[in-house]
């Protein structure tokens, strides 16, 4: 198997001298971390076999959030407590995107759009939960921010892996879909929920003195993803958390929250 850091070491200088000046501060320090990663430029540690005593210098990894073979042990410590978590509900798979139109900005401008995204998608999901006739409460959702396609074509993408169950904390009480509506293929309005999606965002980004761009679509393209996620190609929620932890360690900016 080819390392990244061998990839890296073979092709930077060709990369850098096409794209460096469209390359953020983060990126190069991506770079440089991942080509030392676990090479003999990397610090290094002792390690000693207690019958023979024969010692030998082992390689740091890097640690850095993108690199892969650093990420992989921590991303499925990840998945295995989020599937330790899982509530006896029916879980759904909501995937809120910008559109084409909104991607310069987003590109230049990232931090604060990458909060917009995460946030509008919560407090969107935060509200069709408290209006829902049977849900009537508070939810709960694990996001994970993409930036980036499985092409690596910057796109970026929240997705939220949520089940159909609310708590009242008023009343104190847990409170889920009924066993007919949680086999549904939708847990909100596709279109509604689009729709409030949009405006938020929209609003947000005004409201933090960015330009909107002079044309963008109305409902289609901010909402691409809204289904069950038994109905999923992996058949569960195991898959569905699973494709979301993987790809996160591999191309994003990583951001899994639960609340």
């Amino acid at each position: 198997m080819i390392r990244l850091a061998r990839v890296i070491e073979t092709f930077e200088a060709d990369f850098l001298a096409q794209y460096r000046d469209r390359l953020r501060a983060e990126h190069l320090r991506a770079l440089a971390a991942i080509r030392q990663c676990r090479t003999h430029a990397s610090p290094k540690i002792e390690l000693q076999c207690p019958q023979c005593e024969h010692r030998s210098l082992v390689p740091h990894s890097c640690g850095h959030r993108h690199c892969p073979h650093c990420q992989h042990h921590d991303s499925q410590q990840w998945l295995q407590r989020q599937l330790q978590r899982q509530v006896p509900a029916a879980y759904f798979l909501l995937t809120f995107t910008l559109p084409a139109e909104f991607r310069a900005l987003a590109w230049a401008h990232q931090q604060r759009l990458y909060d917009l995204l995460i946030g509008c998608a919560w407090q969107s999901v935060h509200t069709f939960s408290r209006n829902h006739r049977q849900l009537q409460g508070t939810p709960g959702a694990i996001a994970v921010l993409h930036t980036n396609t499985r092409r690596l074509d910057y796109h970026p993408h929240v997705h939220l892996v949520m089940p159909a169950a609310a708590i009242d904390a008023d009343r104190k009480r847990w409170r889920t879909q009924r066993s007919g509506r949680a086999k549904a293929r939708y847990l909100f309005n596709h279109k509604a929920l689009a729709k409030v999606f949009r405006a938020k965002m929209l609003a947000g980004i005004e409201a933090a003195g960015l330009a909107l761009p002079p044309r963008h679509p109305s409902t289609p393209g901010w909402l691409i993803a809204n289904r069950s996620a038994a109905a999923r190609k992996r058949s569960s929620i195991w898959g569905a958390i699973f494709t979301a932890a993987s790809s996160a360690s591999k191309t994003s900016s990583p951001a899994a929250t639960a609340k």
